[in-house]
């Protein structure tokens, strides 16, 4: 077997290898930043967006599904909008030989594609609060380096949710439906996050103002992993997305937007890994259970036929389970299904076949125990909620050692120079000071923890400018 990269000492190569090895995607596809989904890797996030289906359906979203192409004329109507993505569209410019009219963008995100259609649908307070998802191919030409899943040119996974509401406070209780979701979202995949009230010169094109959900990935840059805005009036001005009140008088409807990506399956994927490979939550595994016998010379009919028993017993029970009957030794089958992260194994000897027993191996702590075969059931439905508990609890260490607060931009250059993660300092809330701790930090202003009230802060000072500090800001190495 070929030595693997550590996820503790190299997690950048470790990541590219573990990615290829345990069949998420291929990379060699011949366009830059776009790949292959694989059987694996695409039952996996399969398994992520039915936690999203189910949290959109319990909250009254519908699911529609748009063109990529929007035409430019659509796509010029919000200004600010247009500037924060024109240097990173495709442009469509020619059907056959003839060049087209009207020019086509395929879609970075979706307001542009489908306010136009809001206008139509949307016409009495009576159509509010207006709630649509889809989950989608998005387009963005990426000029810095590729990385699969988190930084490419093709996301082929995009979740956007759009909404449209009678007035500000409507929306404002959408954004925190939405983080209801997405924090149901993250227990379902055992992860740990931070949210951020994204600065001024950082929010999304077009925003009145911008939410992050972070994580601290293994080389301690964050990964944004989840966005929402509250875009107040300013689209539905744009694109004239007028409903009559109750009063009979008419006036714009007030929107939101809710986003995520396959970044969330590198989190999965990044956070609960070890050098083995993939430690996978139960709740997203393929598989869930793999059994592997391990005959002796004499005992082979005996085993399979013991371990067929247990197959059929736990796909009766629900649990995703897969038989490992293929022509290679226990070790190579060990390390195989470690690196792809199932979080239990069960291993059947003849004395278990004899003695109606199973030694069942966790992945995460890496640890075995042997069970008798009427408790197995049990027991492994009582590891997986174990498992669950543990893989969050660490996430949560993980994330929590890795936020440090600071009160000058030395001792934040320290921290950066040393473990890295997210550096809280004060700010007295002024661009020109937020922007200057950026340049001197060389790491991006993710903003002020959210709510609003944990990010205020008293008795301190501004770093930069000497003033009273109004915040805490964080700031980070991202990807």
């Amino acid at each position: 077997m070929v030595e693997r990269k550590k996820w503790s000492e190299n997690f950048s190569e470790w990541f590219n290898e573990v990615i290829e090895e345990a069949g998420i995607l291929d990379k060699r596809y011949p366009v830059k930043g776009m790949n292959v989904w694989l059987p694996y890797g695409l039952k996996i996030m399969k398994n992520i967006e039915k936690f999203i289906h189910e949290e959109m359906e319990r909250t009254g979203h519908q699911e529609v599904l748009f063109p990529a192409l929007i035409p430019e004329t659509e796509f010029q109507k919000e200004a600010e909008h247009i500037a924060g993505f024109e240097g990173e569209v495709f442009w469509v410019t020619h059907a056959g030989h003839e060049p087209l009219d009207v020019r086509l963008v395929l879609r970075p995100t979706s307001e542009t594609a489908m306010y136009s259609m809001f206008a139509l649908w949307i016409r009495s307070h009576a159509d509010l609060p207006f709630k649509v998802y889809q989950i989608v191919n998005v387009y963005r030409y990426e000029t810095k380096h590729t990385r699969p899943l988190i930084r490419v040119r093709e996301i082929s996974r995009f979740f956007e949710a759009h909404t449209a509401h009678v007035d500000f406070e409507d929306a404002e209780r959408q954004i925190r439906e939405d983080l209801d979701i997405f924090d149901n979202l993250m227990k379902k995949l055992a992860i740990a996050y931070v949210i951020s009230k994204r600065p001024e010169w950082d929010k999304f094109p077009g925003a009145y103002y911008s939410l992050g959900a972070e994580v601290v990935m293994p080389d301690g840059r964050t990964l944004q992993i989840g966005t929402m805005h509250n875009y107040k009036q300013n689209f539905a001005k744009a694109y004239n997305i007028l409903y009559e009140k109750e009063d009979g008088t008419h006036d714009y409807v007030h929107q939101t937007t809710f986003g995520m990506s396959e970044r969330l399956l590198a989190a999965v994927i990044a956070i609960h890994g070890d050098d083995r490979g993939m430690v996978l939550p139960p709740t997203i595994a393929p598989i869930q259970v793999v059994i592997v016998p391990i005959p002796k010379k004499g005992s082979e009919e005996e085993v399979y036929s013991y371990a067929k028993e247990i197959e059929e017993e736990l796909k009766l029970a629900g649990i995703r389970v897969h038989l490992d009957l293929r022509d290679k030794r226990p070790g190579w089958k060990f390390y195989d299904w470690e690196l792809k992260g199932v979080p239990v194994r069960i291993e059947v000897g003849p004395r278990d076949a004899t003695e109606k027993t199973v030694v069942l191996a966790r992945r995460d702590k890496l640890e075995k125990i042997t069970v008798s075969r009427e408790e197995l059931v049990d027991k492994i439905r009582e590891l997986f909620d174990d498992i669950m508990k543990y893989l969050y609890e660490r996430a949560k260490e993980w994330l929590e050692s890795h936020i440090k607060r600071v009160d000058t931009i030395e001792e934040a250059k320290e921290l950066f120079n040393d473990r890295r993660g997210i550096v809280e300092i004060p700010w007295c809330g002024e661009e020109e000071c937020g922007l200057r701790m950026e340049e001197e930090l060389e790491a991006k202003m993710l903003g002020i923890p959210y709510p609003d009230e944990s990010a205020k802060v008293e008795g301190k000072k501004c770093p930069v400018c000497g003033r009273e500090a109004k915040f805490i800001a964080r700031f980070a190495r991202t990807y």
